[in-house]
């Protein structure tokens, strides 16, 4: 269901000029009601002094619909800032762009749908609303999904589950065997489930918000080498103060105690056995053969690369990639560089891929 459809003007990245843009405003069709922003790249400005607009008549051709999952406790603002966007990006290169804030994040938090009481309900109920939603709004059969942190799971996960609705995935900082090769996240992770084993903690909510407003006004101290925790997110100086703050005060939202309990106990599990628990489809993922990108962080202290690329190496997919960039977890996406090296990176994986899937369908055709 679209709510509301306009032309905007907006960045894509500093110094660039602005491009215009057909923005849709969409509800999902499911029991919790689920927001997504649609992003095409216009044809043309906005008629002057129409009240009624067409949106879809202006829009360019897509060559492909693409879905962006944000990871835990962040939204849909970490692929979109007003300043640094991979969403108008994406567009500009002709994709079919759908943005959507998971359950308990940003617009679908405020139109009701609260908090997760399973960490599984993104995989069984968000995804594929959102998957069904792209179709009949896009007409693309397939739809490849890009998702970031938690939400590179997510996709893992839904593509073993519908495969037939996807036609491609990108992870990038995605912990497949989640705090492999950190040692403090990984003591973190013991001393959270000591203490919820203690007390029993209940599924409250996690405000990141907090630690967003904290870095916005101690950036000189956060990218400081004396800086005394070395879980920043980001490797140090990798953004500009703008760019950082944007991100801070738009993007960090809202985790769950729940999703929390549940990832930190997938990495007791993987530390036990060796083994990767991803919502019960682990094999199913492994198996499954679709075109797969694998992107990790070579700074990243949430997900480093001793927990990403097992991804890569368990999938048995014939069109599978890994590629590691000098970066921490968030400046993957909005970093400096991220539109020098992350952004050009998935638009030629998408582009060779989407021409592989155009011609498949023509031929079935």
């Amino acid at each position: 269901m679209i709510l509301h459809g306009q032309v905007v003007e907006q960045a894509v990245d500093l110094g660039l000029p602005p491009r215009h843009f057909v923005k849709q405003l969409v509800m999902t069709q499911s029991k919790a009601p689920l927001a997504m922003v649609r992003k095409r790249l216009s044809q043309r400005p906005p008629p002057v002094g129409e009240e009624q607009l067409d949106v879809d008549a202006i829009a360019a051709p897509s060559r492909a619909a693409v879905l962006l999952v944000h990871g835990y406790s962040q939204n849909r603002y970490a692929w979109h800032l007003p300043s640094r966007s991979l969403v108008n990006y994406l567009a500009c290169a002709s994709y079919d762009v759908f943005n959507i804030d998971l359950r308990g994040h940003g617009r679908s938090d405020h139109l009701g749908a609260g908090l997760p009481e399973r960490v599984d309900q993104f995989v069984q109920e968000d995804l594929p609303a959102a998957l069904d939603s792209i179709h009949r709004l896009s007409g693309f059969e397939r739809v490849f999904l890009i998702g970031h942190s938690l939400g590179g799971l997510c996709a893992y996960a839904v593509a073993a589950e519908r495969p037939a609705q996807v036609a491609g995935v990108v992870s990038i900082g995605s912990p497949y065997r989640f705090t492999a090769g950190t040692k403090l996240l990984a003591g973190l992770s013991e001393a959270f489930l000591l203490l919820d084993r203690t007390l029993g903690m209940p599924n409250i909510p996690v405000p990141a918000r907090l630690y967003g407003r904290f870095v916005r006004v101690s950036q000189r101290v956060v990218n400081s080498r004396l800086y005394p925790v070395p879980l920043r997110g980001f490797r140090r100086g990798s953004m500009e103060p703008e760019v950082l703050r944007q991100h801070m005060a738009l993007a960090m939202d809202q985790g769950s105690i729940e999703t929390m309990r549940t990832l930190f106990t997938w990495a007791a599990e993987s530390r036990a056995s060796r083994s990767t628990t991803l919502f019960g489809l682990e094999q199913a993922f492994e198996e499954l053969d679709l075109p797969l990108l694998v992107i990790a962080g070579s700074h990243d202290d949430l997900a480093p690369p001793a927990s990403v690329r097992p991804g890569f190496e368990r999938s048995t997919s014939t069109d599978k990639t890994y590629r590691e960039l000098p970066f921490g977890h968030i400046d993957l996406l909005v970093g400096r560089d991220a539109p020098r090296l992350t952004w050009p990176l998935l638009e030629r994986w998408l582009d060779r891929r989407s021409e592989a899937l155009s011609r498949e369908e023509t031929t079935a055709a």
